[in-house]
């Protein structure tokens, strides 16, 4: 079944100004609606990686959400344990400056309890089969503790990624079983009630090691924009990567790509030095782009030994 990812589906609306953006302004420019999410968009990141995911998510009953299932199936996804509801997607609105960073963004979340219904029925299916499980962590309390249940029924690894860390946040002590947690430095001052925005990697890689045992998490790592990105274990060891340097186009995904770089390369034998440069690579590429997905590249590409 390979890397199973569950999460929500999302529509992003961006919009991108032809010149310098002016806020509160009528700026002239384009605008794009993309199939979106950060599960959604882990999961495509890794078959574009040559590899065979599952997901496990929601999509509605419109011809957008037809066109999704479509996406994601010609990209060599599993989608067998995909739902359809009336509105089973949410959107994303964005608004970008002429740098292509986020100058601001509305978000409609789905409802995403129908999940737990995958998880009655068919949770064992999967959990034992999958290679490792990516969880959307701010997902409802009762899918992440049947999600926990699972994967210590089968010895399954868990990693964690974030849409949004202030509901995750409630949920920091299931952070303890995740092989690994991913996030960006806002994200991780929030888990840790702490301001990150002025610190170097250096920095943080010097705190991060703190936190991480404190809160018992055995693996984290921690995005930092263009500065790279810092990791940490429970036994105290760390490591930082910088960024690729880039054009940068649009920002978004970048973040969904790594996680997709760096679980992938943890499920696949890769130590968290090598998982990490191979999540760089992927949000260097996306960055590079409009689209919010990684472009497509062989496994073996990547380096990665799969058993057939």
């Amino acid at each position: 079944m390979g890397i199973v990812v569950m999460g929500a589906t999302f529509v992003d609306i961006k919009g991108f100004p032809r010149d310098t953006y002016v806020a509160g302004g009528c700026n002239v420019g384009q605008v794009k609606y993309v199939h979106g999410g950060v599960a959604r968009n882990v999961v495509e990141d890794i078959a574009n990686m040559g590899l065979r995911p599952t997901y496990v998510g929601i999509v509605d009953d419109t011809p957008m959400g037809g066109d999704v299932v479509r996406r994601l199936r010609e990209r060599g996804v599993n989608t067998d344990y995909m739902l359809t509801r009336p509105g089973g997607m949410g959107t994303w609105l964005a608004i970008f400056n002429e740098s292509g960073d986020l100058a601001g963004s509305i978000s409609q979340r789905p409802n995403m309890l129908p999940l737990l219904e995958v998880l009655e029925e068919k949770g064992d299916e999967i959990f034992s089969q999958a290679d490792s499980v990516i969880l959307e962590i701010d997902l409802n309390r009762e899918i992440v503790e049947k999600s926990l249940e699972l994967a210590k029924k089968y010895g399954t690894r868990l990693f964690a990624v974030v849409s949004n860390m202030t509901i995750a946040a409630q949920h920091r002590a299931a952070m303890e079983q995740f092989a690994c947690v991913i996030c960006n430095c806002h994200e991780a001052g929030i888990l840790f009630g702490e301001d990150y925005s002025t610190m170097t990697c250096a920095e943080l890689q010097a705190l991060l090691p703190q936190r991480v045992a404190a809160a018992r998490i055995p693996s984290m790592v921690v995005t930092m924009g263009a500065a790279g990105s810092v990791y940490v274990d429970a036994q105290g060891n760390a490591g930082s990567c910088p960024a690729c340097k880039v054009e940068v186009c649009d920002t978004t995904g970048a973040g969904d790509s790594f996680c997709a770089g760096v679980s992938a390369g943890l499920t696949y034998g890769k130590t968290m030095a090598e998982a990490v440069e191979i999540g760089t690579c992927l949000a260097a590429k996306v960055i590079t782009s409009m689209e919010s997905v990684c472009p497509c590249m062989s496994a073996e590409m990547l380096g990665f030994m799969m058993e057939k």
